[in-house]
């Protein structure tokens, strides 16, 4: 195109074409000539001549928003045409469209990306940054945010830059960044209690499967005391013959134990604050027939239909939380007991002071890992004491209850397991 065709064009559309012909001409130029320190330069220059062009074709494109481009063809939008002509994703072309109109509300990061001084991704984190900035601010404090992170974008890259937009207001306005910490805090916490929420829903297997949704606090609070119980409760138990051992190579919280440290949270609620319903405390009812509570197989009922094995519900019977109704003839109530308490902190401390932690032949779990065990069952007149109690670490206190295993004693006084054949 002659100079004269130049000159009839508007400046930037001369300049468009004519870098459009010299990138043209130096693309494919051999480098093998040029120095490290030439490449270092022409890096540099690159870029910022890159930030440059940026910051021109956002002055065009809202430019070309103003006078209709595209609106001929039918395009809704000049940032729809520029999009499709140039092939570039609409996602893209408006998130930069965006970015030109802010830009018109922030002159100084605008001057700065049409200088080369800040690269476009950084002039897209100050304008984010100050736009997120309270409504509620002094009027300097937008302005004082804008220069520290421009300052700061002479040193940090776009990431390093969107970490410290986020905290901008505690370097500005302290004052005004702890208002507005406990403005989000509360806005977030009445959030979270609004959209708290639970469900739980049996595979008709013997499992049920929940989700729920709580505040971070309340989440704090469940994992330290799953953590405390997984730690405290379920720690290592090795054997000499290997029965019920967890696997070496399972970590110490995985989601297993996890699961492992609810189910014992749940079991071992205080009696005190269990919840009540119409004036009766919210208890699970297990109905077995006297040849189950005796030793028997047959399975056990809960009052809410579903059913437990008869290990089970003897096993829990030496815990808190149920209720065992023993059926005689004709389902006759033969007895209603009364609900099972712990061991008392005083006879725990007792107990392992005797017993040095769990009572199974090999097992090295210690007092604290260990729970109490009821050696004549409350069905057999059994009573929470010292003497008429042992520790297991919780695998083995399982076994204890498991009619598929016998237990004897060694002549050591140490409980051993074997499978009935």
């Amino acid at each position: 195109m002659s100079a004269l065709q130049y000159s009839e064009q508007h400046r930037v559309t001369a300049l468009a074409r004519r870098l459009r012909e010299e990138l043209t001409a130096v693309a494919g130029a051999p480098l093998w000539s040029m120095s490290a320190a030439e490449a270092g330069d022409a890096l540099v220059l690159l870029t910022e001549a890159r930030s440059q062009l940026d910051a021109l074709l956002m002055e065009v494109l809202r430019h070309a928003e103003t006078v209709g481009t595209g609106s001929g063809s039918g395009a809704t939008s000049a940032t729809n045409w520029w999009s499709h002509q140039t092939r570039t994703t609409r996602a893209e072309a408006h998130r930069f469209s965006r970015l030109a109109a802010a830009l018109e509300d922030h002159e100084p990061v605008a001057t700065a990306l049409a200088a080369g001084e800040v690269r476009t991704d950084q002039a897209r984190v100050v304008v984010d940054a100050v736009d997120a900035l309270p409504g509620d601010v002094a009027a300097w404090v937008p302005a004082a945010a804008e220069s520290f992170l421009l300052e700061q974008a002479r040193e940090h890259d776009a990431k390093a830059l969107r970490v410290l937009g986020r905290r901008v207001l505690e370097v500005i306005d302290p004052a005004a960044a702890d208002r507005e910490e406990a403005r989000r805090l509360e806005a977030e916490e009445a959030d979270a209690r609004a959209a708290a929420s639970f469900t739980m829903v049996d595979d008709g297997h013997g499992r049920s499967h929940g989700r729920f949704t709580i505040s971070t606090l309340h989440a704090a609070m469940l994992r330290k005391h799953l953590m405390a119980t997984a730690l405290g409760s379920l720690g290592p138990c090795s054997t000499a013959d290997g029965t019920a051992e967890p696997s070496p190579a399972e970590p110490k919280l995985s989601r297993h134990r996890m699961g492992l440290a609810f189910i014992d949270y749940i079991e071992t609620r205080p009696e005190d604050t269990v919840p009540s319903a119409g004036g009766v405390p919210a208890t699970v009812v297990v109905t077995m027939e006297l040849e189950t509570l005796l030793g028997g197989l047959k399975a056990a009922s809960l009052d809410t239909g579903d059913k437990i094995s008869a290990g089970e519900a003897r096993r829990l019977a030496c815990r808190a939380g149920i209720i065992p109704i023993v059926l005689g003839a004709g389902s006759a109530v033969l007895d209603v007991g009364r609900r099972r308490r712990f061991h008392t902190q005083p006879q725990r401390i007792a107990m392992g002071i005797r017993d040095g932690g769990c009572r199974a032949a090999g097992c090295d779990a210690p007092p604290a890992m260990c729970q109490a065990h009821h050696k004549v069952e409350w069905s057999r007149g059994g009573g929470t004491s010292v003497d008429g109690g042992e520790l297991y670490c919780p695998p083995h206190h399982h076994l204890v209850h498991d009619p598929a295993y016998q237990h004897t004693l060694d002549k050591h006084g140490k409980v051993r397991f074997s499978r009935r054949t």
